[in-house]
């Protein structure tokens, strides 16, 4: 467990430099765009327009989810997708592409992964602000229940975060990890309850495995249903907590084992 430990020191010495890396690392994945980081807001949307006209106009006829229009369902569903998933393609190549920057200095190599998490964290928070304004005018408003957000965003932080630690380390190690978890991210996307919820059966427990499941109906019952979903499914909620603590484990058992040897595979 000294892997673990040094690991978790590491990133709390080290919050104010993470975050300070991440402001950097947003402006300059947009710096040379003519909108710049409006680009973090308008493609999400552009995205969710087209996901709305094919699986809500064409395939549900825009027809409610559990009483809540199709549009609001998928918003608040969908808000958190476009972090984990940029978040965790980012941070697998994370080390790879930034090990030649810091490889000559007394650098923390595993707040890497997590800096680049960060830096996209910004776009989602912007990104749910935008979704819970627009619920706001159409009749969802902010109560009590929408307290849950605070425990749920940052777990959907921590969870992308864990994952890199561990993608990022293999992805020095095999360079087919990009590759593949980019296939796998698809796979994810799909099983899981952001455009769809099967009836109840062998599907849906099956799709319960995914944590996007839990982090997008999570989302839905803070901000639509008014639903304490930690409570009513915490099953799942510690199913997920479980989820976060054995990738932190192994991530850091991985990472502090083949960071001294990953010149050797650049």
């Amino acid at each position: 467990m000294n892997a673990v430990w040094l690991v978790f020191k590491e990133h709390f010495k080290n919050f104010y430099l993470i975050k300070r890396l991440a402001e950097f690392q947003l402006r300059l994945s947009n710096h040379s765009n003519y909108l710049g980081m409006a680009w973090e807001l308008l493609n999400p949307g552009l995205q969710i327009a087209v996901y709305w006209f094919v699986f809500g106009l064409g395939m549900r006829s825009n027809a409610p989810h559990d009483g809540v229009p199709f549009i609001y369902w998928l918003i608040v569903g969908i808000s958190m997708w476009f972090f984990v998933n940029q978040g965790v393609l980012e941070g697998t190549k994370a080390i790879a592409s930034k090990y030649n920057h810091v490889a000559k200095m007394n650098f923390p190599l595993s707040i890497i992964p997590t800096y680049i998490v960060f830096s996209r964290f910004y776009g989602h928070i912007g990104l749910l602000a935008i979704v819970m304004v627009i619920c706001y005018f159409a009749g969802y408003h902010p109560s009590i229940y929408t307290v849950q957000l605070l425990l749920y965003v940052p777990y959907a932080f921590i969870l992308t975060a864990a994952i890199s630690l561990v993608t990022s380390t293999l992805g020095v190690l095999i360079r087919d990890t990009q590759m593949a978890m980019q296939a796998f991210m698809r796979i994810v996307f799909f099983v899981s309850s952001i455009l769809i919820v099967p009836p109840k059966g062998i599907v849906t427990d099956v799709m319960q495995l995914n944590p996007v499941y839990f982090l997008a109906e999570s989302y839905r019952a803070a901000i639509l249903y008014k639903d304490w979903y930690f409570i009513s499914h915490w099953e799942l909620a510690v199913y997920n907590i479980a989820i976060v603590i054995v990738l932190f484990i192994v991530g850091s058992i991985l990472h502090v084992k083949y960071r001294d040897h990953f010149a050797d595979f650049m």
